[in-house]
């Protein structure tokens, strides 16, 4: 009787974990802009699903297993709005790429709990990323595991095609056509900047066409000039071509 009862019980899967995205505004900061990059790199991918913050359940019955990747990539799922990401619903499709973005209250054993779950639960590529320090670190699967990059300097991800540089200021990542990983405002300000260069483009062109005109006008009176002289001799028997 107690297994009926148990059995006919829905298990529930909650699609919050009650934690914040992000710690402080560095952190979000990250997290949106490694999101937003990546979502608009395989935009044109219908089976790649790109999401920030989402709960992912990879057993099936076992909702006690579960975290929320700052950010994770899957290939072979359709995009589209989920409350959290159920691995039997997807084909048993787990995550292939996972970033992490640190906050000042992470701890080291709850960082070493997800590199755990990610290597026992399919991960092919995870990322580490320090918004403090401007640090980064990277795993991916070799053998069966993940073990550690040993240089993320000029690292390409075989899944992403991305590629990772270390600059002044801390790692930058690349898209395949070279182009920086930009937030929404630095995209704002470059598109601003595209505009003006455009405008002044414009009114270059339309200066240049003034001054065509404007030579065009003078030499138009330059020729009506000179017939009307021309005029003007042959009226006082002079042939101008003789002049």
């Amino acid at each position: 009787m107690t297994s009926q009862v148990a059995a006919s019980v829905s298990i529930v899967y909650p699609e919050s974990d009650g934690m914040p995205m992000a710690d402080n505004t560095k952190q979000f900061h990250a997290i949106v802009t490694i999101q937003g990059n990546l979502d608009a790199i395989f935009r044109e991918r219908a089976d790649v699903f790109v999401a920030g913050d989402l709960l992912w359940y990879p057993v099936e019955g076992r909702p006690d297993i579960r975290r929320a990747p700052d950010v994770m990539v899957v290939f072979g799922r359709p995009k589209g709005d989920r409350g959290s990401y159920r691995q039997w619903e997807e084909d048993n499709i787990a995550p292939q790429v996972v970033f992490e973005v640190l906050s000042p209250n992470n701890t080291l054993t709850e960082m070493a709990a997800k590199l755990e779950f990610y290597d026992m639960y399919g991960v092919e590529e995870y990322y580490l990323y320090d918004p403090d320090t401007g640090d980064m670190s990277g795993w991916q699967r070799r053998e069966g595991r993940l073990r550690v990059i040993p240089e993320l300097d000029g690292w390409n991800s075989p899944r992403l095609g991305i590629t990772f540089r270390r600059t002044p200021d801390g790692f930058r990542m690349y898209w395949p056509d070279g182009r920086p990983f930009l937030s929404f405002v630095e995209l704002q300000a470059q598109a601003e900047q595209e505009r003006q260069r455009a405008e002044q483009e414009r009114q270059r062109a339309e200066q240049e066409q003034q001054r065509a005109e404007q030579e065009r006008q003078r030499a138009e009176q330059e020729r009506q000039r000179a017939e009307r002289l021309a005029a003007r001799l042959r009226e006082l028997g002079i042939n101008p071509d003789e002049v």
